[in-house]
């Protein structure tokens, strides 16, 4: 039996059905196949236009590119970075990679040449630019500095009153490529020690030579003070930067003294090869027992030559009695 009531379809439900069987045609867009890929620019100087380019610049009118060249090759390396901001001409001249692997092999000079080119293969992609950003790295172009204080108890004048100093000292560290470095503590400041800080060194600037050696980012370092009972100092330090590739930070983990014979200290050329295998407790000399500090261990603030004028370092006590490396 047909029913006589008729219900309504809404035409939602017909839109709905004609979407369903309709076949879209989708257009071909090759650009979407870019997506995701860099595409370097292409610099003018390398242009094949026929029109002639002229360059505003007067050094590139002037200086041929294999001068120019040349110039950059007697860079260090962070002037390099800072030329690479100038124009675009620069920023695609500095990506050269021989710019970048004479300053690896000679960073990392002890590493010897065949381990560097096996470690920019196997983990920096074959690129030097990136293995100089990413590997841990000593700098070279400055001094690596902790400022301590400490307060120290004076005598008291009156009955009422007690006397205190704020003391402040520098440990003061410079590192060679060759495996050397210079050490010395003193109350002095920045700008004064910086003049002193080299291998020619007069003894009354009681500056230190040691040996170091870097696995990582962890620094063995050792080095003897002379005198009529030799004393070896034996650091152990982290290498950290405050960002990536900056390698401005040295965290001291670990400082000790210790007696040494010194008939073990001929005819060595480096002192690390007579420490390895030493406990921490051990001691060569009855008369210099081996002891573990704990004081003075403030992080290590790199400051570049050009800065040791500028540095905050060099602020006396009753203007920065604390300094927080960060």
């Amino acid at each position: 039996m047909a029913s006589d009531v008729s219900i309504g379809v809404p035409s939602e439900l017909h839109l709905l059905s004609h979407k369903r069987s309709m076949q879209y045609i989708i257009p071909d867009r090759p650009w979407l196949k870019l997506y995701g890929i860099r595409v370097q620019a292409i610099a003018p100087f390398g242009s094949v236009s026929s029109q002639p380019f002229y360059d505003p610049a007067l050094i590139h009118r002037i200086l041929p590119d294999e001068l120019l060249f040349e110039v950059f090759m007697r860079m260090n390396p962070y002037t390099l970075g800072r030329a690479s901001c100038v124009c675009r001409k620069w920023k695609y001249m500095v990506r050269n990679p021989s710019l970048w692997r004479a300053a690896c092999l000679k960073t990392w000079q002890n590493s010897g040449t065949e381990m560097n080119y096996n470690i920019v293969q196997t983990i920096f992609d074959g690129s030097w630019r990136k293995m100089w950003v990413y590997r841990p790295r000593l700098r070279m172009d400055g001094l690596y500095v902790s400022r301590n204080t400490y307060i120290h108890t004076g005598i008291p004048e009156f009955k009422f009153t007690k006397t205190v100093h704020v003391v402040c000292y520098y440990r003061y560290i410079r590192f060679y490529p060759s495996g050397k470095f210079l050490y010395k503590i003193s109350s002095q400041r920045v700008k004064e020690v910086v003049k002193c800080m080299h291998l020619r060194a007069a003894k009354a600037d009681c500056v230190f030579k040691g040996d170091y050696l870097l696995t990582d980012d962890e620094i063995e370092a050792a080095l003897v003070y002379p005198g009529m009972r030799y004393t070896l100092l034996r650091m152990r330090l982290r290498l950290r930067g405050t960002v990536v590739g900056a390698n401005n930070r040295m965290d001291l983990l670990k400082i000790l003294t210790t007696g040494v014979d010194k008939n073990e200290l001929k005819n060595r050329d480096n002192i690390l090869s007579l420490v390895e295998g030493w406990e921490e407790d051990e001691s060569h000399d009855p008369d210099v027992p081996a002891v573990s500090h704990n004081r003075g261990m403030t992080p290590f603030v790199f400051v570049p030559f050009e800065e040791a004028e500028t540095s905050v370092l060099n602020l006396p006590v009753d203007k920065m009695d604390y300094f927080v490396p960060g």
